[in-house]
């Protein structure tokens, strides 16, 4: 189910003229026993899909906001296995798809065949692995593939146009389109040919492209929803989700909606 339910959504998405809006959440920022109720929660407002966070030791893709939001899912002792086993009771109920990011090593830790059945008895749906570079997936490929996992790749800025088309090629679910050359967190603003550089990812992206890396507004929503076929949003949900303020979360799907 994984990859083809991740492919379903979007095209259900895309296909009303609307555009796809995934929120990042910590598993386990609050304690894993509100992990199911938040993934309800975003599911009812629209959610397209969740990106879920695995909490790591050393993230380096993350920036304040989500680092501290993994040192709080830490103090709980939420553990990759403990996640999953969360999202097993909740695998037949849930519609909206999963997508776990973590990092390599965990994966490696768990063993990558054990950790690839795992991911599909627990009901998720593709991968995010920020230090996986291309070069090395071999590791975990031939195993995803084999229980329909999908792996989103990441694009950065930084990539040379021969990588840029490779990454949009082997792309699977959607192409996570990176949007500051730095790590996650809440920016004012972007950089001006950011537009043109999403626009070239889509004709070079076998999935849909998605922009993420900054996005923290309504605004910046609907700005870069004309570009692309639409938003990871992280830190400013991971705040929100932790302040309470779950009718910011809601302002920031709606934003994707055509209407």
């Amino acid at each position: 189910m994984g990859k083809h339910k991740l492919e379903k959504a979007f095209a259900a998405v895309l296909d009303q003229g609307d555009k796809a809006f995934v929120p990042y959440i910590m598993a386990g920022d609050g304690g894993l026993d509100q992990l199911n109720e938040q993934l309800a929660f975003l599911e009812e407002a629209g959610a397209t899909a969740v990106e879920l966070g695995i909490a790591f030791s050393d993230p380096v893709a993350d920036g304040p906001t989500i680092q501290a939001a993994g040192l709080r899912a830490l103090e709980q002792g939420v553990s990759l296995r403990a996640v999953l086993e969360k999202l097993t009771e909740t695998k037949a109920t849930r519609q909206m798809p999963i997508v776990l990011m973590t990092y390599i090593n965990p994966i490696h830790t768990y063993g990558i065949e054990a950790f690839a059945e795992a991911c599909a008895d627990s009901g998720v749906d593709g991968l995010i692995i920020p230090d996986l570079p291309l070069e090395e997936e071999g590791l975990i490929v031939p195993a995803l593939q084999s229980y329909d996992i999908a792996l989103i790749r990441l694009a950065a800025l930084t990539s040379t146009e021969e990588r840029l088309a490779e990454i949009g090629r082997r792309t699977e679910g959607f192409l996570y389109a990176v949007t500051v050359t730095g790590t996650t967190g809440v920016r004012s603003s972007f950089q001006e040919n950011l537009g043109e550089h999403l626009e070239k990812l889509r004709k070079q992206s076998n999935a849909p492209v998605l922009a993420g890396f900054g996005v923290s507004t309504p605004d910046h929503v609907k700005s870069l929803t004309t570009h692309c076929d639409g938003v990871v949003v992280g830190s400013k949900i991971v705040d929100a989700l932790h302040k309470g303020e779950r009718e910011a979360i809601r302002e920031l799907i709606a934003a994707a909606k055509s209407k």
